[in-house]
């Protein structure tokens, strides 16, 4: 890829690191970025040894948010596709876990992006914000229901009617952000986590991420019925029939994603 790749996607070991790399624009979502998003994603999740993502930008801030120019020039159709809504992201049925891991301001889309991770890392200095209200729109990629889950309601709702920002520290402390770091550690910091994850079988945590990111939704018949269904999937897998082979002769378990 060129350096003007509008989203660069790179794989190491069994990680894929995707950067938004738009940083003269503060990683403004753009047609261009969109696009970009969703062909990493399809390889992302095509790639059978690639288990864990980490989301990223160039620059010493995550995203700004919609491109205004874009917008301005009649194309915000083109900022959003029909799998994973708006910059690519945000709906798309990813089976695999993403991290953020985050510097500078994520604002707007660019706090909606962060909120469609399943973890997040976050620079101590780094803050976070839906300021749509202050332009007269909505905060419509996930923020306005995504944000009162993992904050709270009255707090989140606090901070989307007055367009206030939110620092790491609160979000980490709320439960938004996993982990801080310093600035120039957050990428290293993401790589650690996602290093542990891996370390795990790669099945088993994509059943155990699904039924996770809904646990807030389903009734307590539901969970336990999709609690079921994926100890059948992956029950007689080559990993589980691993795990239990690792145990018994006590060494690390060779995973195989199968």
């Amino acid at each position: 890829m060129t350096d003007d790749t509008p989203v660069l996607y790179a794989v190491d070991g069994h990680v894929a690191t995707l950067t938004l790399n738009r940083p003269d624009q503060r990683n403004a979502v753009s047609p261009e970025l969109t696009t970009a998003m969703d062909a990493a994603l399809q390889r992302l999740e095509a790639d059978d040894d690639v288990w864990v993502g980490i989301l990223t930008a160039n620059g010493p801030n995550f995203c700004a948010g919609a491109d205004l120019k874009a917008i301005g020039a009649g194309r915000s159709a083109e900022l959003s596709t029909e799998a994973g809504g708006f910059a690519g992201f945000v709906r798309y049925p990813r089976t695999k876990p993403m991290i953020a891991a985050v510097r500078g301001f994520a604002l707007a889309g660019g706090t909606e992006l962060v909120l469609a991770c399943d973890l997040v890392v976050a620079a101590k200095d780094s803050f976070f914000g839906l300021p749509e209200v202050t332009r007269g729109i909505v905060a419509a990629a996930g923020g306005l229901f995504r944000l009162p889950r993992v904050l709270g309601s009255a707090r989140a709702i606090e901070l989307i009617l007055t367009a206030d920002r939110l620092g790491a520290e609160e979000a980490h402390a709320r439960g938004m952000v996993n982990h801080l770091a310093d600035a120039d550690d957050v990428l290293s910091r993401a790589r650690e986590l996602a290093d542990r994850i891996c370390q795990n079988a790669p099945l088993a945590v994509r059943e155990s991420l699904a039924i996770a990111r809904e646990a807030l939704l389903l009734s307590d018949a539901d969970a336990w019925e999709r609690s079921g269904t994926a100890m059948e999937k992956v029950k007689d897998s080559a990993d589980a029939k691993e795990g239990v082979m690792a145990f018994v002769e006590k060494r690390p378990a060779r995973w195989t994603g199968r």
